[in-house]
């Protein structure tokens, strides 16, 4: 299996996502569903339970069950192809990207050990950063969608 991930340059300067990911010779591709930092006793059904903490706390659970869910079926982190980040409010200068809940120094920590080629200065998978009103739960701040390899 071959994994390309095409850097993305503005006015030759690095962004912090890839332009696009080519995949050839895969086995096949894991689509992981919106991952959140749900505590160990959380219970949709019976609304009991609540969630990791602060956006970093929330940010580094959500980044671990991706790492984990990828290992267990077949793939991991290093097979990324993309990623999608619905991060809550507020936005106190219009953009998601100025929220407290959008945590790319956790995000760059995490992969820096965990995987280093997907740092934000070096070469991570494309993605989008969604900013939402609410999510699934009122304590929720950060939902990751995750979409990877299955290597051969």
């Amino acid at each position: 299996m071959e994994l390309v991930t095409h850097k993305k340059f503005k006015s030759g300067r690095l962004m912090p996502w890839g332009k696009g990911t080519v995949v050839s010779g895969a086995k096949g591709t894991v689509y992981l569903c919106g991952n959140t930092a749900t505590s160990d006793d959380y219970d949709p059904a019976g609304k009991e339970g609540g969630f990791a903490g602060d956006a970093a706390a929330q940010w580094r659970a959500v980044l671990g069950n991706i790492k984990s869910d990828l290992e267990e079926l077949g793939s991991g982190l290093e097979h990324l192809i993309r990623l999608t980040f619905f991060v809550r409010g507020p936005f106190p200068d219009g953009g998601v990207l100025s929220s407290p809940n959008y945590r790319l120094d956790v995000l760059d920590a995490f992969f820096a050990k965990h995987s280093p080629k997907h740092c934000s200065d070096n070469n991570p998978p494309p993605s989008e950063v969604i900013g939402v009103a609410a999510l699934a739960q009122p304590d929720i701040v950060i939902e990751i969608v995750a979409v990877a390899a299955l290597p051969d």
